[in-house]
């Protein structure tokens, strides 16, 4: 296994990202068969509802994170919160998932979603290239 410092973390929503603030966080490899990553994090109680309201959800969590420094690409990963332990003034959150090649399984995704919409030929064409542009934006912006 392979421990690195998370600097950013967001959570991808209805093709917005949510930036998690965090006190302390780290994400792990655990160098499986499943390209399984931990993230964990210690933030605000402010975050406890948050946290829980997403974790009760039945989709996977599309996560966004920044690993080691600012400047580092974004890495992409499908998961769920595994467990929220309560403290005094903060809360510990547990996240497990996968790394995914993003850009590949958002434009299935999102194909799949504007095909299931009912739209073909020049119309899914169109709409296809425009939401492409709407991704999420790469977030060390925000950082620097």
């Amino acid at each position: 296994m392979k421990t690195f410092k998370l600097v950013s973390l967001q959570f991808i929503e209805d093709q917005d990202a949510k930036d998690i603030d965090f006190i302390d966080g780290l994400i792990i490899n655990k160098e499986d068969e499943k390209r399984t990553w931990l993230i964990e994090l210690f933030t605000d109680l402010s975050y406890y509802d948050y946290f829980r309201d997403v974790q009760q959800r039945d989709k996977d969590l599309e996560i966004q994170v920044i690993i080691s420094r600012p400047e580092n690409s974004p890495a992409y990963f499908f998961g769920h919160i595994h467990c929220i332990k309560k403290m005094e003034s903060n809360v510990s959150v547990l996240l497990q998932g996968r790394l995914t090649n993003r850009q590949n399984e958002f434009a299935e995704r999102l194909l799949t979603d504007l095909v299931q919409m009912g739209l073909s030929g020049e119309q899914l064409v169109r709409e296809f290239s425009g939401n492409l542009k709407k991704r999420p934006g790469h977030p060390v912006d925000k950082i620097r």
